[in-house]
C-alpha cells in the first residue's frame, strides 16, 4: 500500500468508520429479511414478493405434478418441481406404515426446500373414502352411500376423520369430494357421486369444511382456506359436467344447454368455493364437443372471473395430453390449450421435462403469455401460504395413531348404518321379516359378496381398481359381523354358492345372501346391461326358492335386480360401504333401524336409461327418496 494513501485513511474520523459499518450491518439485515418467509406480513404481499424473485424456469416448476415413482429429491431441486402425487395404489411400499409414508414425504421436501427459494413442495392423494391407498387405513362408504344418508353433518365429521388420517401419513392435500352429479348409473364412477339430485350433492359440500377446516366468517369469497396442519387442502372435481356423458361413458360428452349445466352440474362448485375450497380439478370430459381441459369460457371466463375463485386449478391425469384424440398426439397443441384454458397446475405425471420443454418454447416464443404463467404461480402460492407450508413444510410423527383409529372406525361403522336402503321388506307391512331375530337355530349366509372385504371396500381401496379378498387391509367382513351379532347358540353355515337341494334340506330358519359387483374405477365400470356377475342371480334363485331370505345387495350403483324381487322377501342396498361391515348387522339384527333414502332413482330395466327424478318418463322400481325404516328391538 502507498504511505500517502495509508495517512489519508489513517485520518478517516473513527465515527465514519462506524457509520459505514452500521450501513453495512443494515444492508446484511436487509438481505436477511425475506418479505415472502414472514408470516406477518399480508398473503398478497407474500405472493408478490417470491414471485418477483422467481426465473421462469422456476415458475414453470411450481405448474408441475409428478407421481412419486418418478419423484426424487434430486428431480425436485433440479426441475424446482412444485407438486407430486400417488396415483391410484402408488404407495412407498407394499403395506408401508404411516412412519414410512412420511419419510417418503419429508425426503421429497427436503429436495424442494434446498432450492434457491425453497418453495415448499405440496403432496397430493386420492382420499375418496377415506385414506383409500393406505394400509390399515379406514375405509368409509363410498359417496352413493353417504348421500343416502342424507346428513352433510355426518359427512364433516368423516372429512375430519379422513383429514387426520391424511395427515398422519404427512400427506397435507387430497384429491376430494367429487361432487359430480351423476344422471347415469352405467357410469363407471357413478359411486363417487353423492346424487342424481343436486341439492344433495350441494347439501354433501359440508365435507369440504370437514377436511380443510371451518371457514373464518370475514373470509373474502373464493379465497381458499386450509385451517393449520391437522386439516388438508380439498379439491372439488371434475370441473363440469362429468355425469352428465351421453349413456354413462366415462370421459366422453355432456350434451346439455348451458342453463342445464349451470342447474344440475354447477351447483355444487358455487358452494364449494364459498366454503373456501383450495383447488378444482377439471374433467376428462367434454361440454358440446368442447374438451374441457380447453374450455377457456368455463376454467377462466367463468370459474375464476365470475365465480371469483382464487385457488388453483388442476387438470386430471394426463389430462391435458387427452385434448387430442389420440391421446399425446400433438403434446405442444395440448400444453398451449391447457394452460391458455386457464389449467394452473398439470399432473403431467410422468414425462415432466417434455412438459417443462414445451411450456417454457411456448412462453419464450409468445404463445402464451407470461401473465398467464403469473396467474398460475400466484394461485398455486396463494394455496401453499394458506396452508402454512412455509412455516411447516416437515411433517411429523405425531398423528400417526390417527391412521385407522377405533374412533375413526366407530365413525365409519355409524356411516354404513345410515347409508343402508331398505327396499322391501316382506310380502306386506303386517308381515316383516327385518329386523332378523338373533336367537334361531340355524342360519344360512350365502353370496360372493359375504366374506370379501375387497368387494364390499369397492374400487379406488388400496389398488386404484380395489382388489378381492380378506388380506387387502384390516376391516370387518359382513360375514364376520353376522357370527360376531348372532347369539352364540345360534348355528352360522356359510356357503357362497349353494345349490336348491343343499339350501332345502338343512331346515335353516332363515338365509341372507349377499351379492353385487365386483370392484371397478372409471372406465372399467363403465356398463350399459348393469347386471349382478355370476353367480350372484343363481345364488338368489337357488337360497330364495326355498328358504326365508334377505338379500344384500353390495354395488356402486343401482343394478338389475326386478327379476328377483318377487322370490326375495327382504331387500337390502348396501352400496360398497367399506371396512366396517359391522355396520350392516347392526342394522340387520334391529340395534339399529334402517333409515336411508335412494340417493338415485332405482331403474326397472336398462333400456330406461337415463331416467332421473322429475323426468316427463318416470317409472322407477323404486324412486328417489325410497327407503322403508324399521324400529331398533333391543331385546330380540
Amino acid at each position: 500500500m502507498d504511505v500517502g494513501l495509508a495517512k489519508e485513511m489513517a485520518r478517516i474520523p473513527i465515527f465514519l468508520m462506524g457509520l459505514l459499518f452500521l450501513c453495512f450491518y443494515i444492508a446484511m439485515a436487509e438481505a436477511q429479511y425475506i418479505n415472502y418467509r414472514d408470516p406477518k406480513q399480508p398473503l398478497n404481499s407474500r405472493i408478490k414478493d417470491l414471485v418477483s424473485r422467481m426465473t421462469l424456469e422456476e415458475k414453470i416448476g411450481q405448474m408441475v405434478q409428478i407421481d412419486r415413482s418418478v419423484a426424487s429429491a434430486e428431480v425436485m431441486k433440479k426441475y424446482f418441481i412444485g407438486s407430486i402425487l400417488s396415483g391410484g395404489g402408488s404407495v412407498p411400499a407394499q403395506k408401508a406404515s404411516a412412519e414410512t409414508w412420511i419419510n417418503m414425504v419429508n425426503d421429497f421436501q427436503k429436495g424442494s426446500l434446498s432450492t434457491r427459494l425453497g418453495i415448499p413442495l405440496i403432496y397430493g392423494i386420492d382420499a375418496v373414502h377415506g385414506h383409500n391407498n393406505v394400509y390399515k387405513a379406514t375405509i368409509f362408504p363410498h359417496n352413493i352411500g353417504l348421500g343416502a344418508t342424507r346428513d352433510p353433518e355426518l359427512v364433516k365429521r368423516i372429512g375430519a376423520a379422513t383429514a387426520l388420517e391424511a395427515r398422519a401419513t404427512g400427506i397435507p392435500y387430497v384429491f376430494a369430494p367429487c361432487i359430480a352429479v351423476c344422471r347415469d348409473p352405467r357410469w363407471g364412477r357413478c359411486y363417487e357421486s353423492y346424487s342424481e339430485d343436486p341439492k344433495i350433492v350441494q347439501a354433501m359440500t359440508e365435507i369440504i369444511p370437514g377436511l380443510q377446516g371451518e371457514i373464518p366468517a370475514n373470509s373474502r369469497k373464493g379465497v381458499p382456506f386450509v385451517a393449520g396442519n391437522k386439516k388438508v387442502a380439498a379439491c372439488a372435481k371434475h370441473f363440469v359436467g362429468d355425469g352428465g356423458t351421453t349413456k354413462g361413458i366415462n370421459e366422453n360428452n355432456t350434451v346439455i344447454n348451458r342453463h342445464g349445466l349451470l342447474s344440475i352440474h354447477m351447483p355444487g362448485y358455487y358452494n364449494s368455493i364459498i366454503k373456501g375450497v383450495a383447488t378444482i380439478m377439471v374433467s376428462y370430459s367434454s361440454w358440446n364437443g368442447v374438451k374441457m381441459h380447453a374450455n377457456h369460457d368455463l376454467v377462466t371466463a367463468f370459474l375464476k372471473n365470475t365465480l371469483r375463485f382464487r385457488g388453483f386449478v388442476i387438470s386430471d391425469w394426463e389430462g391435458i395430453d387427452r385434448i387430442t384424440s389420440p391421446p399425446h398426439a400433438n403434446y405442444s397443441y395440448s400444453i398451449q390449450a391447457g394452460i391458455n384454458a386457464g389449467i394452473d397446475m398439470v399432473m403431467v405425471p410422468y414425462n415432466y421435462t417434455e412438459f417443462i420443454d414445451g411450456l417454457t418454447f411456448l412462453v419464450k416464443n409468445n404463445i402464451i403469455p407470461i401473465s398467464r404463467i403469473d396467474d398460475a404461480v400466484k394461485r398455486i402460492l396463494r394455496v401453499k401460504f394458506v396452508m402454512g407450508l412455509f412455516e411447516e413444510p416437515f411433517a411429523d410423527m405425531s398423528l400417526v395413531h390417527q391412521l385407522g383409529s377405533q374412533e375413526h372406525r366407530e365413525l365409519a361403522r355409524e356411516a354404513v348404518r345410515r347409508s343402508l336402503v331398505l327396499l322391501k321388506n316382506g310380502e306386506s307391512a303386517e308381515k316383516p321379516l327385518l329386523p332378523l331375530p338373533k336367537k334361531t337355530s340355524k342360519i344360512l349366509v350365502a353370496g360372493s359378496h359375504a366374506d370379501n372385504l375387497g368387494y364390499q371396500c369397492g374400487g379406488w381401496t388400496i389398488e386404484w381398481q380395489g382388489l378381492s379378498g380378506n388380506n387387502l387391509t384390516e376391516g370387518t367382513t359382513i360375514l364376520t359381523a353376522i357370527k360376531d351379532t348372532v347369539d352364540p347358540k345360534a348355528q352360522v353355515v356359510y356357503k357362497e354358492n349353494p345349490d336348491a337341494d343343499f339350501v332345502k334340506s338343512n331346515n335353516f330358519s332363515y338365509a341372507i345372501v349377499i351379492v353385487g359387483e365386483h370392484p371397478y374405477a372409471e372406465t372399467f365400470g363403465d356398463s350399459l346391461n348393469l347386471t349382478i356377475p355370476d353367480p350372484g342371480p343363481t345364488t338368489i334363485t337357488n337360497v330364495c326358492g326355498a328358504v326365508k331370505c334377505v338379500v344384500i345387495v353390495i354395488s356402486g350403483r343401482p343394478v338389475v335386480i326386478q327379476p328377483y324381487v318377487v322370490s326375495i322377501d327382504a331387500l337390502v342396498a348396501a352400496w360398497l360401504p367399506g371396512t366396517e361391515g359391522q355396520g350392516v348387522a347392526d342394522v340387520l339384527f334391529g340395534d339399529y333401524g334402517f333409515t336411508g333414502k335412494l340417493s338415485r332413482t332405482w331403474f326397472k330395466t336398462v333400456d330406461q336409461l337415463p331416467m332421473n327424478v322429475g323426468d316427463a318418463h318416470y317409472d322407477p322400481l323404486f324412486p328417489f327418496g325410497f327407503g322403508l325404516t324399521t324400529t331398533p328391538t333391543h331385546f330380540n
